[in-house]
């Protein structure tokens, strides 16, 4: 391996982390707790989900890195793929609010852990369903 590859590694694994760091930060914003106190708290319903859509984000952007030759076209499509999981999770959560009267937010911030092991796998479904397209 020469130089060029172990800096283009090293800034492309940066990159994905400072991003991932901020869609989690972004994903927060749209949660009716706060997953890190939440984590401290010991509330495993919470922990579960944050570690399933941990998860997926990162399969999301190693797709993204895989399938792409520039760095900042492999940031881009991880932030539309963002937004499209956000999308997809929040409908799915406003299908099962409807039919099943399933509140996700409010059952995992209880601690019901099979609610947020429902919720963490919306995240994982959806990034698996975007990966395909992403990796072509």
């Amino acid at each position: 391996m020469d130089f060029h590859t172990l800096v283009s590694m090293v800034v492309w694994t940066v990159s994905g982390a400072v991003l991932l760091f901020v869609l989690m930060f972004v994903d927060s914003l749209f949660t009716r707790y706060n997953d890190l106190e939440e984590l401290k708290a010991g509330n495993m319903a919470v922990t579960t989900r944050f570690v399933l859509k941990l998860v997926a984000q990162g399969y999301i952007l190693s797709s993204s890195i895989a399938a792409s030759s520039r760095l900042g076209d492999a940031l881009v499509v991880s932030i539309v793929s963002f937004w499209m999981l956000f999308i997809l999770e929040k409908s799915v959560e406003l299908l099962l609010g409807k039919w099943a009267t399933i509140d996700l937010d409010h059952g995992t911030r209880l601690g019901k852990i099979g609610y947020g092991l429902l919720a963490g796998s919306l995240h994982v479904t959806g990034a698996l369903i975007i990966a395909a397209f992403i990796r072509g």
